[in-house]
């Protein structure tokens, strides 16, 4: 059972970073409600994100903040109720550093026709922001080198190659 709408405390989101906001917009934590906003329609402008439906996105977003490691936020327009950018830290504990904790910034996306308004940007700020709160030693994306010089605006730096193998045939989540 969801003890709350949202996936994490507000209070852990930096002020700082709001007033890149534009007005009629907010950033904020993922809301179990945001399924009915068009998170997915938005998720689906960066790749395929099948047919996922309420449920699903229901039971996900229980386990998810039930770990408390997932950090989503995302920028609603509140003139249409309807999400335009969004962006994920999912916090990983290690033992090395000190049993330190690394950020992984994941699905960065920003909906078609909201390009330009500088909310990608303002999502990795907030993210890297939560990450530092977390206690993160460090952040780490993944993308692609087209995209590289942008996140190099955002202040990352290019670390290294990303490699990858995905599960055959797994389309969807399994028990």
């Amino acid at each position: 059972m969801v003890s709350s709408n949202l996936l994490f405390d507000n209070s852990l989101m930096g002020t700082s970073v709001m007033s890149l906001v534009p007005e009629n917009h907010v950033m904020r934590p993922l809301e179990l409600t945001d399924y009915r906003k068009g998170y997915m329609e938005c998720l689906s402008n960066l790749t395929i994100v099948g047919d996922v439906s309420e449920q699903m996105f229901g039971e996900s977003f229980e386990d998810m903040q039930r770990s408390g490691n997932y950090l989503i936020i995302v920028i609603e327009d509140l003139s249409t109720q309807k999400i335009v950018a969004s962006g994920s830290l999912i916090v990983e504990q290690k033992f090395l550093r000190n049993c330190g904790r690394v950020g992984h910034i994941e699905d960065i996306v920003v909906a078609k026709g909201q390009q330009g308004k500088r909310f990608g940007f303002t999502i990795i700020k907030q993210l890297l922001e939560l990450a530092s709160v977390a206690g993160c030693y460090k952040s780490i994306l993944d993308c692609s080198v087209e995209n590289a010089p942008f996140y190099e605006k955002c202040g990352l730096e290019n670390k290294g190659v990303q490699m990858a193998v995905y599960a055959p045939n797994v389309s969807q989540k399994k028990a």
